[in-house]
């Protein structure tokens, strides 16, 4: 019975807290509909309040009062192909279809000549996965949701004409909520039993970022820092036994806690006006995601001693992820006064490793093109971007659950897009 209640246990908080790392790494960048028109290359341009996120001393430059609402749609179509599995039903599985979407709010406020507020909102860790609840891979995972929730005051100064730096500080909340099937032996080879997994959990933290840009008669370049976090994450666990014959109890729950860190996110880019109405943007993005190389989750449930003496010891779980680079390119041509049209490209180079990757949240090297406008009429603006993102067909072991000697059942192929919709609007006055 010992054996039966570490097995089920251990198997759920492990796999439960996957989805942090997968969704974590999913970095969503898109906050703001003018820099996502643009690829995301915006460091060194920063022209608009969602420079908050961007790039904060951007504004330093904006005048008056800037009020900016927007969200960004994002539809992830992915599948994954078994192709060892031996039933010809499961050897490919859609995942299936969802829209999430992360908003954004900003403010920004001169309160001098030199010195500007702001104010942002927005949610740049998260997504999801959604797969069939019968597929071979349900041990792993069949659902997962994360959300990260920023708050982030800013200050810009103007140093001079030309040049300007920024700070900010965030406070930051985070849930996250998984659903997995443990398989259960109750007798190995005679009692083998379905067992659903659900583990929901939250945290937050406090996290800094800051930025510098510089303004030459035609081009600029900024830099941009967010810093890393560390969140502290609990939660509740709960285990179906309900359909486990033998089974002591109907169920077990209880609570689970760990941190993790955040990685640090370094941005440097550029902007060149090629003719007064047509300006190229450029940046490079470096992330150290290698600070989740591994992590360690305490669990606590009332009365297990009665059944396992000792409690449940802290489990590890490895990762191992990389630093990772994101290239980015954009242009922006000002038809009139009113009216710009924008378009870009980016390279988002993956820090996962093959070996640790699975349908928690599979993650690829991706490419991605963009376009969209910018209208403006009086105070008002509206600005609209699609991208198109394009994942490399990636395969991995899924953690050898399937393992049967020199075979692997469960190896999978994944192949993932994803459609992006952003739409920004405001007033400035």
């Amino acid at each position: 019975m010992r054996k039966f209640l570490m097995l089920a246990l251990s198997a759920v908080v492990i796999l439960g807290l996957s989805p942090l790392a997968h969704s974590a790494g999913f970095l969503i960048y898109e906050h703001g509909a003018a820099a996502m028109a643009m690829g995301g290359a915006f460091v060194g341009l920063a022209n608009d309040a969602s420079a908050i996120w961007h790039n904060p001393a951007g504004i330093a430059f904006l005048k008056g009062t800037q009020i900016s609402l927007g969200t960004t749609l994002i539809r992830p179509d992915a599948s994954v192909n078994l192709p060892n599995w031996p039933d010809p039903t499961y050897q490919t599985v859609d995942q299936e279809a969802q829209w999430f979407y992360p908003s954004t709010f900003y403010l920004t406020y001169a309160l001098t000549d030199k010195i500007v507020g702001g104010f942002g909102f927005f949610s740049p860790y998260g997504l999801g996965t959604q797969w069939d609840e019968d597929y071979p891979l349900k041990y792993i995972s069949v659902s997962n949701d994360m959300k990260t929730f920023f708050f982030n005051p800013t200050l810009a100064y103007l140093v001079t004409d030309n040049f300007s730096i920024a700070v900010g500080v965030s406070y930051i909340y985070s849930t996250l909520d998984f659903e997995q099937v443990q398989l259960l032996e109750v007798v190995p080879g005679i009692y083998v039993f379905d067992a659903p997994a659900t583990l929901d959990a939250s945290g937050s933290a406090w996290g800094f970022n800051a930025g510098a840009l510089y303004r030459g008669e035609n081009y600029s370049i900024g830099f941009n820092w967010r810093g890393g976090f560390e969140i502290e994450y609990e939660g509740d666990i709960d285990l179906d036994l309900s359909q486990v014959v033998l089974s002591p109890v109907p169920s077990l729950s209880g609570t689970a806690s760990t941190a993790f860190k955040f990685p640090h996110i370094f941005g440097i880019g550029a902007a060149l006006n090629l003719t007064e109405n047509l300006i190229l943007t450029a940046d490079v993005h470096y992330v150290l995601w290698s600070t989740f190389d591994e992590f360690e989750v305490e669990i606590d449930i009332s009365g297990i001693e009665a059944l396992l003496p000792g409690g449940i010891p802290p489990l590890v779980a490895e990762e191992k992820w990389e630093d990772s680079f994101t290239v980015r390119a954009g242009l922006e041509y000002k038809v009139s006064e009113a009216l710009a049209l924008r378009g870009g490209f980016l390279y988002d180079q993956t820090p996962q490793p093959v070996e640790t990757m699975d349908p928690v949240l599979p993650d690829a090297d991706r490419y991605a093109f963009t376009a969209g406008f910018g209208y403006r009429s009086g105070g008002f603006f509206v600005d609209a971007a699609y991208q198109l993102e394009m994942f490399s067909e990636r395969t991995s072991p899924n953690r050898d659950i399937y393992l049967m000697g020199p075979i692997n059942l469960g190896e999978g192929i994944y192949s993932t897009t994803a459609h992006l919709i952003g739409l920004s609007i405001g007033y400035h006055f």
